[in-house]
C-alpha cells in the first residue's frame, strides 16, 4: 500500500496548536477546560470535520472523531491521546497522538482505503493531573476506574469542582454516561513521543510498547510542634520537616533495595509550614509517586514505605496522616497487537524495537476495555514536559506511517 504522509501539513498543525497557550512560545501551557483548551478543541474539530469525520463529545469532554466503516456490526478501532499541557511544557507530548492519527486517516483516505470497521480518533480530557491532581481523568472515566461520585468530589487547588469547569467550558451532561463497557473497542493504539532517550540513543525509528508502568501516589502529613529556631533546644524538638526528609530518603532506599528494573519513586511535593528560616517547622506535607511494571514489586515498596513513615512518626513524636491518592495496576500490552505494530513498522521501512513505557498514558486505562499497545517515536535527549521537547517532522512521519498501516490492518 502506498501512503503519502504530508509531513509539512502535520508540522504546521502542530505549530498552530502550540499557539493556543497561556505561556509564550516556545513553552506551551494549556490547562484542561481553560480558554486555551477550548480554542484548541475548536481548531481540532475544524480539522476533523474537514477530513469528513463525525464528532461526538461525551460529558467529561472526551472527543471522538469517527471515520465510519462499512460494517456497523464490527467493533470500532481506537487511537488517540491528549492535548492538555502542564505549565511550561512542550508542543509534542500528547499532541502527536491526536494530530498524527488525523494525518494517518487522511493518508489512508488518499490511498483509496475503505475501512470495514470504524476508526475513532479520541481526544482524551485531562491526561495531565495539573488541575485535579489525578491524571488520565477522561480515560479513567471511560474505563470506569473513577466513578461519577468520585469525579464530583474533585477540586482544583483554587476550589473549583469538575462540574464548575466543564459546564463553564460548554461540556454538560451526566457523568454516568461516560463509561464504556469492556470490549467496546476491538483495539486501541496510541502514538506518542517516547519521553525517554532509548530510541534516539540507539538510532531506532519506532518503539512498540509491550508494558506500561503504573503509579501509586500517596500523601503524607507530619505534624509536630513549632517554635523559635533559637529557643527550642534540640532534645525537645518535634520538627516535622525532619520527619519528611527521613520519609523521602526511606522511599528511595526501599526502591533501590528491592532492585526491580522498572521500579522508581519520587517525592515530588515537599511543603513545610510556616516556612520561615527562624522557625521550627510544625508541619510537613509530602506527595510521593511510586511506579513499576511489576505490580507486586510496587506493592512491596508501598508496604515498606507505610511501615517506615509510621516508625518515623513514632520515633520523632509526630502526628501522621497517610492517604493513598491512587493506585493503578500496570498494563501488559496485547501480544498480537504488539506483533502487528512491529510488522507495520517494518512495512514502513522503519527500524523497530520493543519498549517499556515508564510514563503512564491514557492507554493504561484503555487496556481495561480493549487490547492496547503504543507506538513511540524518538524525542531529543528524551526531553519532555519542557519547552525544548522536540521530535523532527521525519520522525513523526515515520510514526504516522506505522500507525496508518496498523489501522489499515485492524479496520480491514
Amino acid at each position: 500500500m502506498s501512503l503519502q504522509i504530508d509531513a509539512a501539513r502535520l508540522s504546521a498543525e502542530i505549530d498552530k496548536l502550540a499557539t493556543f497557550s497561556e505561556s509564550p512560545a516556545p513553552s506551551v501551557t494549556r490547562l484542561v477546560f481553560s480558554k486555551e483548551d477550548k480554542e484548541a478543541r475548536r481548531f481540532l474539530a475544524e480539522r476533523f470535520e474537514a477530513a469528513g469525520l463525525s464528532i461526538r463529545v461525551d460529558a467529561i469532554g472526551n472527543t471522538f472523531a469517527r471515520w465510519q466503516g462499512s460494517d456497523s456490526e464490527r467493533k470500532p478501532v481506537g487511537t488517540g491521546s491528549h492535548i492538555d499541557a502542564i505549565p511550561n511544557a512542550g508542543k509534542y507530548d500528547g499532541v502527536v497522538g491526536v494530530l498524527g492519527p488525523l494525518e494517518a486517516v487522511r493518508a489512508l483516505q488518499g490511498s483509496g482505503f475503505k475501512p470495514v470497521a470504524s476508526i475513532d480518533i479520541i481526544l482524551f480530557t485531562s491526561e495531565e493531573p495539573t488541575r485535579f491532581g489525578l491524571g488520565c481523568l477522561g480515560s479513567r472515566m471511560l474505563a470506569g476506574n473513577v466513578t461519577p461520585d468520585a469525579a464530583d468530589s474533585l477540586r482544583t487547588p483554587d476550589g473549583y469542582s469538575l462540574d464548575d469547569l466543564r459546564n463553564a467550558a460548554g461540556i454538560p451532561g451526566d457523568l454516568g454516561s461516560v463509561r464504556m463497557e469492556p470490549g467496546a473497542y476491538d483495539a486501541f493504539v496510541e502514538l506518542h513521543i517516547e519521553q525517554g532517550p532509548i530510541l534516539e540513543r540507539e538510532s531506532i525509528d519506532i518503539g512498540v510498547v509491550e508494558r506500561i508502568a503504573a503509579p501509586a501516589a500517596w500523601r503524607v502529613r507530619f505534624v509536630g510542634e513549632g517554635g523559635h529556631a533559637g529557643a527550642v533546644l534540640m532534645p525537645r524538638r518535634r520538627d516535622a520537616s525532619l520527619g519528611g526528609a527521613e520519609a523521602a530518603l526511606a522511599l528511595e532506599k526501599h526502591v533501590l533495595e528491592l532492585g526491580s528494573p522498572d521500579g522508581v519513586a519520587t517525592t515530588g511535593v515537599f511543603q513545610i509550614r510556616p516556612g520561615a528560616i527562624n522557625s521550627v517547622p510544625f508541619e510537613a506535607n509530602l506527595e510521593v509517586d511510586i511506579r513499576d511494571t511489576d505490580h507486586r514489586a510496587r506493592q512491596a515498596v508501598e508496604g515498606a514505605f507505610q511501615a517506615s513513615v509510621a516508625a518515623i512518626a513514632q520515633r520523632r513524636k509526630l502526628e501522621l496522616t497517610l492517604t493513598r491518592i491512587n493506585s493503578d495496576p500496570p498494563a501488559i500490552c496485547d501480544p498480537r497487537l504488539v506483533q502487528m505494530a512491529e510488522t507495520a513498522a517494518n512495512e514502513s521501512g522503519c527500524t523497530v524495537r520493543r519498549l517499556v513505557s515508564r510514563a503512564y498514558h491514557d492507554s493504561l486505562f484503555m487496556s481495561l476495555i480493549a487490547p492496547v499497545t503504543m507506538i513511540f517515536i524518538p524525542c531529543h535527549q528524551g526531553f519532555s514536559h519542557r519547552p525544548d521537547e522536540f521530535s523532527s517532522s521525519d520522525q513523526i512521519a515515520k510514526g504516522v506511517n506505522t500507525l496508518a498501516r496498523l489501522l489499515e490492518k485492524l479496520a480491514s
